[in-house]
């Protein structure tokens, strides 16, 4: 089963061109840019100003909450004030629940997006049993309801996004499919056919989640799937509820970028819980990571995938120390290019020495292993730290002591014993030794200068599976990149898709940026992919206008209370729109349910209703205080 054009060369998936008013996406045109108001969509003036800003700062599109018919007709005055002062960017119109607004919106504005879990369905998290027969029934009741809207968008030269969101799914579709990303597919395919059973192909589909791999699961599915039919529409790329600041930054580029890679995304959007203007740059910075040409060429891909990349598994590889097997990624870090290595260049990776107790304390994001090259330590690190060098600095100086591991290439393995546990730069473009089998204790570093990483680390994974070599593998990534914002996109984008497809046993990150900065970009990443997780998560909206309180505000003293809680899953939502659905695999949540009102669930299950906004936060951490959950912070 495809889902791209060619695995190991990133060819730009083919679809329709569909307009947007004067706006094209898809076909042969570039990635579009986009974001979302946070304004109230009847307050015009604000809107047409944070529009403006958003459009100045290089937003191609739009959109709008309109929740309800006021807030739809109120759309033509937005898009009458726009074009009056010059602006003539497209409008989109968001629409949940509500039909009667969707069909308003489609006369007055370029494009409107409709959700199939809850434009025509419902979700109340209860569990149907479904004859053939009854779902039938359920599916000519949905087309009864949605086909208005489609002859409409038809007539009026309208475009439509069908946006699916993982958190959304009907409960008809989740009694079906359950909660996965074949759902997903299912939900928007099933308003795909309404569209095209009345000749209206002017769509854009979404598959967007929270969790970075069900996300990318879900487009390659759908990707597969249009193939299959013969009709490829323009893919609208976005992780939703990615959260604020640099972790919202990393999760963004894991998904968006993993997708990316593959040649597929016609339109982006990057959801920071932050102002809209301020997600346009960084959709950028990730778009034009894509014009990069420093490629190395390879064969079209011709064979089997010896891994399914529609549903997880992490590459089965030999355990050695603390690295492969079942053991979590590890993160290395790198102290090479110091001058002189002091136990106070560690704190950048999680270790602080105490001079008073002459003891070293580990943070949550504490490296696993140094690489100080050619350098030499005058004094002795923590047990848990690997530490590893050079090959002749190792045997000159480390090879009898505990903890210490030589750093070979691959020309010189039969300087080593093959039992000696090492680590062995492999480059991805060039092939492996042949006598690399003999060496069980062997853990492969891999790296590439070239651009087109994801293709040449897939492919020296599918070479790996062919000749049944199951060393660990660590992925190595040199970054030049001086700003550190694109830095992190970067860098996210590379590890990510490789990761999401459940190959590397660790991560190594050498970069021209902040220690402290680079380590939590390598854990951020680990965290983003699911597979090491060392902090508290945020699910965190990114702000439209049904939002019922300041979402940055408020995600920063929720921040600020809980980020010690390893591995906790925190939803923090503005409205019931994004509420329980949105932040499906949440542990808890805090919802907006009414001006100056909160909801706070356990899960899927609201437990407090109409908590005042002012005690919500204390209410949530003794919540989470009730189930467990809660640590105290060590001073």
């Amino acid at each position: 089963m495809l889902y791209c054009i060619d695995l190991l060369n990133r060819k730009r998936f083919p679809t329709l061109e569909v307009k947007i008013g004067k706006l094209e996406m898809g076909g042969n045109n570039p990635i579009r840019l986009q974001s979302m108001t946070t304004t109230d969509t009847m307050d015009t003036q604000k809107s047409v100003e944070q529009s403006i800003r958003m459009i100045d700062a290089g937003c191609e599109l739009v959109r709008l909450t309109a929740p309800s018919k006021n807030e739809a007709e109120n759309l033509g005055l937005i898009r009458s004030e726009l074009n009056k002062l010059g602006y003539d960017a497209p409008l989109v119109a968001d629409i949940h629940f509500t039909p009667n607004a969707a069909e308003i919106a489609a006369k007055l504005v370029e494009k409107v997006r409709v959700n199939p879990g809850n434009y025509a369905d419902k979700k109340k998290f209860e569990e149907i049993e479904y004859t053939d027969e009854s779902y039938l029934a359920e599916l000519k009741r949905i087309e009864e309801k949605f086909t208005p809207l489609v002859l409409l968008c038809k007539e009026h030269g309208t475009a439509m996004r069908i946006g699916t969101n993982h958190g959304s799914l009907s409960d008809r579709i989740l009694s079906r499919y359950g909660d996965t990303p074949e759902g997903m597919v299912e939900s928007a395919m099933e308003f795909i056919r309404i569209c095209e059973k009345n000749d209206f192909h002017q769509l854009v589909i979404s598959m967007k989640a929270s969790n970075t791999l069900v996300m990318v699961q879900a487009y390659r599915l759908l990707a597969s799937e249009m193939l299959k039919n013969g009709r490829n529409y323009p893919l609208h790329l976005g992780v939703t509820e990615a959260g604020d600041g640099e972790d919202g930054r990393i999760k963004s580029a894991v998904g968006i970028g993993a997708l990316l890679e593959d040649g597929l995304g016609d339109t982006i959007r990057v959801s920071l819980t932050e102002e809209p203007e301020f997600e346009i740059p960084v959709a950028k910075k990730l778009a034009e990571k894509f014009n990069k040409t420093n490629i190395y060429p390879l064969p079209e891909f011709d064979g089997k995938l010896p891994y399914n990349p529609f549903s997880y598994e992490r590459r089965n590889s030999t355990e050695i120390h603390n690295i492969g097997g079942k053991h979590v990624p590890v993160v290395i870090a790198d102290c090479s290019k110091k001058e002189q290595i002091t136990p106070a260049n560690f704190y950048g990776f999680g270790y602080n020495y105490s001079v008073q107790l002459d003891k070293w304390n580990l943070q949550d994001l504490a490296a696993d292993y140094v690489y100080i090259g050619q350098n030499k330590l005058d004094f002795e690190v923590p047990g848990t730290l690997g530490v590893i060098c050079d090959y002749e600095n190792w045997i000159a100086t480390y090879s009898n002591k505990v903890g210490y591991y030589p750093l070979i290439t691959s020309e010189n393995l039969s300087k080593i014993n093959s039992d000696q546990i090492a680590f062995c730069l492999v480059k991805a473009e060039e092939a492996l030794p042949e006598s690399i089998d003999k060496f069980k204790n062997l853990i492969l570093v891999l790296d590439t200068c070239y651009s087109n990483k994801t293709q040449l680390f897939r492919n020296f994974f599918i070479n790996l599976a062919n000749k049944g070599i199951q060393n660990p593998v660590i992925l190595h990534f040199n970054s030049t990149e001086k700003d550190a914002e694109t830095f992190q996109l970067y860098v996210s984008s590379d590890a990510g898709s490789v990761l999401i497809d459940g190959f590397g046993d660790g991560l190594w990150i050498s970069a021209e940026q902040p220690a402290t900065l680079v380590n939590s970009t390598a854990f951020g990443i680990l965290q983003a992919t699911r597979t090491r997780i060392s902090k508290t998560e945020y699910i965190s909206c990114p702000s439209c206008g049904r939002t019922l309180f300041d979402l940055q505000e408020t995600t920063s003293k929720i921040r600020e209370r809980t980020s010690h809680l390893k591995g906790v899953k925190i939803g923090i939502m503005g409205c019931i729109v994004n509420g329980p659905g949105e932040m499906a695999d949440a542990d808890y949540g805090y919802v907006g349910t009414g001006p100056g009102k909160i909801n706070l669930y356990k899960e899927k299950t609201v437990v407090r209703k109409n908590v005042p906004e002012a005690e919500a936060v204390q209410a949530l951490i003794d919540l989470i205080k009730e189930h467990g959950d809660w640590v105290e912070v060590l001073n």
